[in-house]
């Protein structure tokens, strides 16, 4: 769990070839009808603007996450939604997190039961297994799971268990269409777990290594303590060890200031972003910056304070309840719970400035994680089994919807 591992060089090359593909999505010249984000306060002073954005996005630097390959003009540019969303599977329970297989298997986790289905590309659906020790409490569960770059027959998952959240790695062994699940080797433990508050999303990033949100676990007054993992972007090697250039040494703090983390994403140039719950007013999405401090809970939202990292966009929070993101070229595509709706952002030069519109707003109900799962193709999860949403006949939902270059 300790030892230092070399850098995954596999995941820049299928970054680079997933960009390549995108580029042969066919284009249409209007995004549709977007949000303007400039702050402009009513007459009680909040922002009539559904969503807002900072006019400085970061107090704290700009280094981005990694060095990266700069992508070419073809791989970049702005992403709207293409038709209408198409339901695939129905049935699920609790569903929580996508996984995809270079064959187009796809792996979903379910948070309630532990359990993880596998879906051929053919649509048939099975459980894979059930990961030990996960323990149901409200948010926790079996959350988030990733496939380690260049070797995707390894699976990561991130669980709840009786003593804490931890990040589990597991062999996946057999045929596609009869994968079974190898004994659950801990890599990253001691993570702060509470019936709220748990994060768990886990991505691999551009730089071959495994990036973890953790929510504060209820505990907001250590989001600002370095030696609390709650509260925090994580980075470990694939073995769980810290890697050289994370900013506090022998830490796997990556940023700290969050509430509850649970989206994680990286533009072609290596920038990197995050989705987050707010408390009571302003949910947020956040360019990620290597050892920045974002605020909670001295700042909810934007804040203008000294030496904290203000959001991008701001929203507030019956309008998103931010989950998953999938970042495709310079858009971001936000999977909203409480809003009911995936929220695509089309990101400005440098990722100071952005325009959000509004999209699918309560056509599917809560909306728990959205994936590229093919060239000009999203798969969206629904959240409306776990307790807090209204489920509909045929919920949870796996769906599809397509999406194309606007420009």
């Amino acid at each position: 769990m300790l030892r230092t591992t070399r850098r995954v060089s596999a995941a820049v090359a299928a970054s680079l070839a997933l960009a390549l593909l995108l580029a042969g999505c066919y284009h249409r010249d209007s995004a549709g009808p977007t949000t303007s984000l400039s702050a402009v306060p009513s007459a009680s002073g909040s922002a009539a603007a559904s969503a807002t954005s900072s006019p400085s996005a970061s107090s704290s630097g700009s280094a981005r996450a990694t060095p990266t390959p700069t992508a070419s003009a073809e791989t970049t540019g702005h992403w709207v939604l293409a038709g209408e969303p198409r339901t695939l599977e129905t049935g699920l329970e609790g569903p929580w997190s996508i996984a995809r297989l270079p064959d187009g298997t796809t792996l979903i986790s379910e948070r309630d039961s532990g359990r993880i289905l596998e879906r051929t590309t053919d649509g048939a659906m099975r459980t894979v297994g059930t990961v030990p020790g996960v323990v149901h409490d409200v948010e926790g569960g079996l959350l988030g799971l990733a496939l380690l770059p260049g070797n995707p027959r390894v699976l990561y998952a991130y669980e709840t268990t009786a003593d804490d959240n931890r990040v589990v790695r597991m062999a996946l062994t057999g045929p596609t269409g009869a994968l079974a699940l190898g004994a659950a080797h801990p890599i990253v433990t001691g993570l702060p777990h509470a019936a709220n508050h748990n994060g768990g999303r886990l991505a691999f990033g551009p730089d071959g290594m495994l990036y973890i949100t953790v929510g504060d676990a209820s505990d907001p007054e250590r989001a600002q303590d370095v030696d609390y993992l709650g509260g925090k972007l994580l980075r470990v090697t694939p073995t769980g060890a810290v890697p050289a250039g994370n900013p506090f040494p022998g830490s796997p703090v990556w940023t700290l200031g969050h509430r509850n983390p649970q989206g994680l994403g990286w533009q072609p140039d290596g920038t990197m972003w995050a989705a987050e719950f707010g408390q009571d007013t302003w949910d947020e999405l956040n360019r990620i910056t290597k050892g920045a401090n974002y605020g909670w809970p001295l700042v909810e939202g934007i804040g203008h304070r000294q030496g904290l990292t203000d959001p991008v966009l701001q929203w507030s929070t019956d309008e998103a309840s931010p989950s998953a993101i999938a970042v495709v070229g310079d858009t971001v595509f936000m999977a909203g719970l409480g809003g009911q709706r995936l929220w695509v952002v089309q990101l400005g030069a440098g990722g100071t400035t952005a325009k959000a519109s509004a999209q699918l707003v309560g056509t599917l109900g809560r909306i728990r994680d959205v994936k590229l799962v093919a060239p000009c193709t999203l798969w969206l999860l629904t959240n409306n089994t776990d307790g807090r949403g209204s489920p509909r006949a045929g919920d949870d939902r796996l769906v599809e919807v397509k999406i194309t270059r606007s420009g």
